[in-house]
């Protein structure tokens, strides 16, 4: 098995959630409407397990969409996403937390 890449590791980063997308209504899911979605608390499980549920007026990329993402919490996030292609651009969705969006071997990451 090949080792990360050295720069992961100067980032710091460290496993949060992942993100399923789903076309129906889980239960536990929070309705957000200033970001156009539905999820569920990836606090309720051990493993980090957010369903999120995409409205029509929400602006993410269809990559973000289709697709799982899995979610890192990292101590640099302009190191983490230089060079990388970026879907969001480095954001709030909430108090204190800044997330971005980057593709990695075709699937999205946060």
């Amino acid at each position: 098995m090949k080792k990360p890449a050295k720069r992961l590791a100067k980032v710091g980063y460290k496993y949060h959630h992942i993100g399923i997308p789903t076309d129906t209504k889980k239960r536990g899911m929070i309705e957000i409407p200033r970001l156009g979605i539905c999820a569920s608390d990836h606090d309720s499980n051990s493993f980090g397990i957010q369903w999120m549920l995409y409205r029509k007026a929400c602006k993410v990329p269809d990559l973000v969409r289709a697709l799982p993402h899995v979610a890192f919490e990292v101590t640099d996030l302009n190191a983490a996403i230089r060079g990388k292609k970026i879907l969001i651009k480095p954001n709030s969705p909430s108090p204190g937390v800044m997330v971005a969006f980057i593709e990695e071997s075709g699937a999205p990451v946060e």
